[in-house]
């Protein structure tokens, strides 16, 4: 099966053919780093991540950029509040950025650009944009004429009507047009600023994006990933400037993913009502956050809440559980095209039906004749890969400590060394008590005639 994603563009899923065949261009819009993220702020990166890995297997050459917006008006303002300087705050922040990503068993990105290494690019931009006519020059900013572009407001479905209509906001005198969004704009002398030919200043957020694709991805890309919520203004706006500056198509598909909901309600950091990714990870390992993040399709809304979070785990466990019981065997390297898992994911990253024949899969190893454990072993750790999880020792999956348990792997062995003991001395009391006291600090004891393991419930 080849391929299928869903183009925001155009309102259906069309089969992915690159631009130039067998080489991949995607990027997808990173954080604003002036705080820690919350898991709404999550879902796009576990989600482009997973399509990452996905082309990958199918192309040779694909380049994954996403990038970190280090000048902005929320990071000028953390920064006076803390009184620190703003590359202090930014540099701490996307690092914790980076930190709290990978512990979601992300791959790093190609190509991470940073908004603020980037202005002499974003300068010439603007520059091209006044001079074939798309943008102006008013008192000390640079504006995007939008009335310049035949469709603008194709990517979002709007008209320049619906978007004026009920906008209660007071328009800048130097707007031609009230819709004309910034490309430049003045710093006062206490305000990070650069030089430019219309005073110092700093540029606009969407330009940001638009200047850092062309020179590290071209003027034109296959794809480009976000949440949904930034589709208008941010996309519309990079979609304006860099098809009237480049004088060609921008994106070829445009892929956005469903909001993270708390109680029904869109999770954002202006509502109160988000989940700190470092918060989170305190509570539960990264793989769980993944797979919680992975079991609704990327384009639907997920209700995120404790119980998903205990029902992930608990899927982790039986899949790694099966994993646990064949360690002794050597997995085939195995190719799962044309299998249904891969039909799945290649259906528009349909993950929650990947998940569930990750699961078939589970349960035809716990079953299978001994012939057949390779095999079927070797599909789902290669399946497991696709999905970012089921990378790890089984034993150490079911041992690492989790939220709230106070008790330690060495703790834990030396309980079931004084067990062993008890059991030979026949003080059998003892030896109950001890699988009781671990069981009520969150540890199941499992006994076999290979010995006693344990795992973490």
């Amino acid at each position: 099966m080849a391929l299928q994603l869903y183009n925001t563009f155009s309102g259906k899923k069309e089969v992915f053919k690159p631009l130039v065949d067998d080489r991949v261009r995607m990027y997808v819009c990173g954080p604003t780093v002036y705080n820690r993220v919350h898991i709404g702020n999550a879902r796009p990166v576990v989600v482009f991540d997973t399509l990452y890995r996905l082309l990958k297997k199918n192309f040779s050459d694909v380049v994954y950029a996403r990038n970190i917006t280090d000048i902005d008006d929320k990071i000028m303002k953390a920064a006076r509040d803390n009184g620190e300087e703003i590359g202090v705050l930014s540099a701490r922040f996307a690092e914790a950025y980076s930190e709290d990503m990978a512990a979601l068993n992300n791959l790093e990105p190609d190509i991470i650009p940073y908004a603020t290494q980037h202005l002499p690019e974003m300068i010439a931009m603007i520059e091209r944009l006044i001079e074939k006519g798309h943008a102006y020059a008013a008192e000390g900013h640079v504006l995007f004429a939008v009335e310049s572009m035949d469709d603008y407001g194709k990517l979002s479905k709007r008209s320049l009507d619906d978007m004026l209509a009920g906008a209660r906001v007071e328009v800048a005198p130097y707007k031609k047009y009230a819709g004309d969004f910034v490309l430049w704009k003045p710093s006062s002398e206490d305000e990070p600023g650069w030089g430019s030919p219309w005073g110092r200043g700093r540029p606009g957020w969407h330009l940001e994006c638009s200047a850092m694709i062309k020179k590290h991805l071209g003027d034109t890309i296959d794809i480009h990933g976000g949440g949904r919520d930034l589709t208008f203004p941010h996309h519309e706006n990079e979609r304006a400037q860099s098809c009237c500056a480049n004088g060609q198509d921008f994106v070829r598909y445009w892929m956005h993913n469903g909001y993270v909901n708390i109680n029904g309600e869109k999770m954002s950091k202006s509502l109160g009502n988000f989940r700190m990714v470092k918060d989170l990870l305190g509570q539960y390992p990264g793989e769980v956050l993944r797979f919680a993040l992975l079991s609704a399709h990327y384009r639907s809304e997920l209700n995120f809440s404790a119980d998903l979070l205990d029902q992930a785990q608990r899927s982790l466990d039986s899949l790694y559980g099966a994993l646990r019981e064949t360690e002794q065997v050597e997995a085939d390297e195995v190719d799962l095209g044309g299998s249904a898992f891969m039909a799945a994911l290649e259906d528009d990253l349909n993950t929650p039906i990947a998940i569930s024949e990750l699961h078939q899969l589970a349960k035809e190893l716990n079953k299978a004749a001994a012939g057949d454990q390779p095999r079927l072993k070797g599909a789902l750790l290669e399946a497991g890969k696709l999905l970012g999880i089921l990378q790890q020792d089984p034993e150490a999956w079911f041992q690492q400590v989790r939220g709230g348990e106070d008790i330690s792997a060495d703790e834990i062995e030396q309980l079931i060394a004084e067990r062993q003991q008890s059991k030979l001395d026949k003080n059998y009391a003892r030896a109950d008590e001890i699988r009781e006291e671990l069981k009520a600090r969150g540890v199941v004891l499992e006994d076999s005639r290979e010995g006693t393991k344990w795992r973490r419930e």
